[in-house]
């Protein structure tokens, strides 16, 4: 099995797993809890209908009516203020629930706005996550060469220590903050925090909804948007720098293993290489008559080759006789150097495959660009054990 489809498997047993253990984990904390309280709602209940003579009927009206008028306690939320914090909540995929649209034309715009905003916000945050991640290295490789340490290079264990210290004291800060205004206890306004900047976004602790908030107390208000967008970007570094590096490893396993293909391509008969490259660079095994399709697609080959860069350098030093007929027109040496490869019997070994050095000599291109535009016909090549 590939290893990027092992991969792929162990994640999904892991992802189901996680969600098994979660599950009963979830079940064992809050199911007593649930039920309990469900009792004392239920005998809340009864007295008040007996207390104010209320059938069940008219208790279901009222009680419908009261969830209604819920998002209204905080008062008016759709003036400029209120509808900003909505706005932040749809783009940001927090998705608090405290408010919602109403009209038919409010829910139509709700969605395609979220369908343009969404995508740009995720594009903004991942490239500010970058800034700042490029900006804390070079901080932190200034204040290495200030203290006069030995190695200066900022290691990847830095920038995810100074990422998760970055975004505990967001979170703390913001806990404080909130706890003070709100009314809240430290953790519930840690959770609050925390809910919100990854996110999730429950609804079951949101700001800005007490004593008219919104429009009462503008600063207040201001900091909440400040916080929440700051404290995203503080995030987004976070995981720009811990979660992307973990996305793109099926990649880097596909372009290892084309890698590979192409170093075991080296000193196999020349078409054998075609075959070994990816169905996309290889050639076709039905005779073509078009010579410019079949220079195109050779050109593909090596082209595929070089951007590996696993091939060995002397693949390129072969006789004439060898290159001759497989490798596009335009690719081809210069004459002058093929008349100096022919004059150097030297290079070649017996029982050689065609290199041009000896196998203690040959070694792997290093660092090579992947254009085509260095095997001009009228330079002129010197043999080297490298690229």
């Amino acid at each position: 099995m590939k290893r990027q489809n092992a991969r792929t498997l162990a994640l999904i047993i892991s992802i189901l797993t996680y969600l098994v253990v979660g599950a009963a984990v979830f079940e064992t904390l809050e199911s007593k809890q649930e039920k309990s309280h469900k009792r004392k709602l239920d005998a809340r209940k009864y007295e008040l209908m007996r207390k104010y003579n209320l059938s069940k009927g008219d208790f279901e009206e009222l009680e419908s009516v009261v969830l209604q008028l819920k998002p209204h306690k905080a008062g008016v939320q759709w003036k400029f203020a209120g509808s900003f914090y909505f706005a932040i909540t749809v783009i940001t995929t927090i998705g608090y629930g405290h408010a919602a649209p109403s009209s038919d034309s409010g829910k139509v715009f709700c969605m395609f706005y979220a369908l343009l905003g969404i995508p740009l916000t995720l594009v903004m945050f991942q490239s500010l996550g970058e800034r700042i991640n490029t900006l804390v290295r070079y901080l932190l490789h200034q204040a290495k060469k200030c203290l006069g340490m030995r190695h200066t290079a900022v290691s990847m264990a830095n920038m995810v220590t100074v990422g998760f210290f970055s975004c505990l004291s967001t979170l703390c800060i913001g806990a404080l903050a909130f706890s003070h205004c709100e009314g809240w206890s430290f953790l519930h306004a840690f959770y609050y925090c925390f809910i919100t900047l990854t996110t999730i976004g429950f609804g079951d602790y949101v700001a800005l909804q007490r004593d008219d908030a919104l429009q009462n107390d503008p600063r207040y208000v201001a900091f909440c948007f400040v916080y929440i967008l700051m404290g995203l970007t503080v995030i987004g570094a976070f995981l720009n720098l811990v979660v992307l590096r973990f996305l793109t490893m099926n990649t880097e396993d596909e372009r290892r293993d084309a890698k590979q293909r192409a170093l075991m391509s080296v000193g196999k008969p020349r078409g054998e290489v075609a075959r070994l490259l990816p169905l996309s660079a290889s050639t076709s095994s039905t005779p073509v008559a078009d010579d410019s399709t079949r220079a195109k697609e050779l050109k593909g080959v090596y082209t595929e080759v070089l951007h590996f860069q696993t091939i060995c350098s002397c693949l390129w030093y072969r006789s004439k006789e060898k290159l001759r007929g497989s490798i596009p027109q335009e690719l081809t040496f210069s004459d002058a150097y093929m008349q100096q490869s022919a004059n150097c019997p030297h290079y070649m070994e017996p029982g050689s495959t065609g290199c041009a050095c000896s196998p203690r000599q040959c070694s792997s291109i290093s660092s090579i660009a992947t254009g085509l535009h260095i095997l001009s016909p009228f330079r002129m090549f010197k043999r080297r054990s490298s690229v």
